[in-house]
């Protein structure tokens, strides 16, 4: 898998964030069907993954309990003859909710996408991936962040401007399925003792936003 492996990702139960396996992208490219005009194929994902050692992406989870393995029970006559405890028996993981990604280019963290299953809009899943999403790019020391939205993606503006992405610039006709301008954005004061303080604060208000939610 791309990038660092002990890259440390945010939990807040029953939510999960987890690095994106290629096991994942099945259920990735669903949702990126439903949310992008134009969606990346699955190959993307599994360049991004297997290819692109820059690069790091992950999915959400709802009771990240369900990603374990249980022992069946053995039956009367197994007992009775002593044999070996039955193989453990896989249960599926909790279904993907969001996904994102972001590359670092050079000493920027670029975030590449995000998006999170229509059933779980509006409900902090897209917050959760972008809160991890800046708490990886701090682990991986970039100096900033940054992002392209589309100028007509008032929601998604709202929540950057919320974790202090300025806009700084735009990009004419970024989006090729309309022509759309995409706004540049990013947090210039990222390495700052006041931003890291703010993430906190951040942080806490929506783990108390999720816990009330479940």
């Amino acid at each position: 898998m791309s990038g660092a492996a002990d890259i440390n990702t945010l939990q807040i139960s029953p939510f999960q964030v987890e690095r994106m396996s290629l096991d994942d992208v099945p259920e990735v490219s669903a949702i990126e069907q439903v949310s992008f005009p134009l969606a990346w194929p699955e190959r993307a994902y599994r360049y991004e993954l297997i290819e692109n050692p820059k690069a790091y992406f992950f999915v959400t989870r709802h009771d990240p309990s369900r990603n374990q393995t249980q022992t069946a029970p053995q039956s009367w006559w197994q007992r009775l003859l002593r044999l070996p405890a039955a193989a453990e028996l896989e249960i599926k993981p909790a279904p993907v909710l969001g996904y994102s990604g972001l590359w670092l280019m050079v000493d920027e963290a670029h975030i590449a996408t995000i998006a999170s299953h229509p059933e779980w809009r509006g409900r902090g899943v897209g917050e959760l991936l972008l809160l991890n999403m800046l708490r990886v790019a701090q682990q991986i020391q970039a100096i900033n962040t940054t992002l392209e939205v589309r100028v007509s993606n008032q929601a998604a503006q709202n929540l950057y401007r919320k974790y202090n992405f300025e806009e700084v610039g735009r990009r004419k006709a970024y989006y090729q399925d309309n022509r759309e301008d995409a706004l540049i954005m990013t947090v210039t004061v990222f390495q700052t003792q006041a931003y890291a303080e703010r993430l906190d604060v951040l942080e806490e208000d929506l783990r108390a936003r999720l816990l009330k939610s479940t």
